[in-house]
């Protein structure tokens, strides 16, 4: 499977007004990677592309006129897919709890695994984790699997939007993504064998100084493999990556800057709209006559505040931590497209010494040359996989997020049409009561 190059990358200037209406559509359109499969069949990162061009009524009817490309997930195959059979290891994090003491306030996650590998000496095990936990193993991840593809860690501090970390929305939040986080380390391959993670999900009390000696000789040398060396020229498939991961990440950051301009723009709206409502309320006690309409309009207000109150938890909660995810994940690509240049770079210079020595004296290759080569084999072949296994999960998260998205809004223009045809409907009643009394 190779990785083609990204066509058509973001213009500078004014965005056009369709890209802004349907952001990630434009993204990913802008950002498609030919992925080759087989040798002879392509599959772009494509939209759903509406058939119809009357507004959908429901969320049914929606999914039902948009074409989601399904064939494009059953050419562009994780490599490593498991199905619910022959997945052995399930983690969960739930259950957050709040620890006050005399030193400082932290939260607590409820760590769950069932598991049948024998690796491990129980079959189920249940222990308390932190936040510094969960820092704790990414890091000992990266340090002893520097050639693959870490998840991301929500950020550490209070996120963008949010003042009160020990606020309840905050840590739901938090929970869910250092739940995604576990989950994507559990279900990959190699990630999921290492002892760390083993002694994350199985000891009681974590002592954060064991396994040091586990860093594998791989590890050690990439962190230390910079100093001397300087990489002459990424491969076309790496630059690709990298041009890719720039405009994405571009493309993530306006989208995100809108979403958070209209969540502002949202509540504010939400404000007023809520004082709109109580003065319609107020105004039933002085006119008797107009009791029903009035609280017909306040009650249709209320409906709608509601309505746009659950949108903006939507948004808030589901929608713009996802895009921060990826954008945290934009970051460690990046990071292991530069140690595998660094390994490049330290086979390249040895390669170069070891040639102009074998041409002065004609001793033979040095074993260091070969081992530095086949550690830049097992970094493009890790590299690439992880790359598959990110697109592939990529393209599932967002059409979740999209779809999503398009469920919540639908659900909420929904309601506030019910809630203004119900008061259609007490209006009509009234006046023709009306009229039968002047007619009495």
């Amino acid at each position: 499977m190779s990785v083609g190059a990204p066509r058509g990358l973001a213009s500078s200037g004014q965005k056009p007004i369709a890209e802004i209406l349907h952001p990630l559509s434009a993204a990913e359109e802008q950002l498609s990677v030919t992925v080759t499969v087989g040798g002879d069949k392509e599959a772009g990162m494509t939209n759903g592309t509406p058939v119809e061009t009357s507004s959908p009524a429901s969320t049914s009817s929606l999914f039902n006129r948009l074409q989601l490309d399904d064939d494009l997930e059953a050419d562009v195959r994780d490599p490593y897919a498991e199905t619910a059979e022959t997945r052995d290891l399930f983690v969960t994090v739930d259950d957050p709890k709040k620890h006050v003491s005399t030193m400082e306030t932290y939260i607590t996650y409820r760590v769950s695994t069932k598991t049948s590998r024998v690796e491990f000496d129980l079959p189920e095990y249940c222990v308390r984790r932190r936040y510094q936990d969960f820092d704790w193993l990414r890091i000992k991840l990266e340090d002893s699997q520097p050639t693959h593809l870490i998840p991301p860690l929500p950020e550490k501090f209070v996120m963008k939007g949010v003042v009160d970390r020990f606020s309840e929305e905050f840590v739901e939040t938090r929970m869910k993504a250092l739940d995604k986080f576990l989950k994507r380390v559990a279900d990959h391959p190699v990630l999921s064998f290492n002892p760390h993670l083993n002694s994350f999900l199985t000891a009681k009390d974590l002592n954060k100084r064991q396994g040091l000696a586990l860093l594998t000789k791989v590890g050690e040398s990439v962190k230390h493999v910079a100093g001397g060396y300087k990489l002459r020229a990424r491969p076309a498939e790496y630059c690709a990556m990298g041009e890719y991961l720039d405009t994405f990440n571009q493309k993530l950051g306006t989208i995100d800057r809108i979403a958070q301009r209209i969540l502002k723009e949202q509540s504010e709206y939400l404000t007023e709209l809520r004082e709109y409502g109580t003065v319609y309320s107020s105004w039933v006690g002085s006119e008797d006559e107009l009791r029903r309409p009035l609280e017909g309009v306040g009650g249709c207000v209320t409906t709608c505040c509601g309505a746009l109150e659950d949108l903006g938890e939507s948004m808030s909660q589901d929608f713009l931590p996802v895009l921060r995810e990826y954008v945290l994940y934009i970051e460690s690509m990046k990071s292991v497209l530069r140690k595998r240049d660094q390994s490049q770079a330290e086979y390249e210079g040895r390669l170069e010494a070891a040639v102009l020595r074998k041409q002065e004296d004609r001793t033979p290759m040095p074993l260091e040359v070969e081992k530095c080569q086949d550690k830049v084999e097992c970094f493009n072949a890790d590299l690439k996989a992880d790359w598959d296994r990110w697109q592939s999960n990529k393209r599932q998260d967002f059409k979740q997020l999209l779809t999503g998205m398009a469920d919540k809004n639908i659900n909420h223009y929904e309601k506030c049409q019910a809630g203004w045809e119900s008061l259609i409907t007490l209006l009509q009643d009234k006046q023709t009561e009306d009229k039968t009394s002047e007619t009495n």
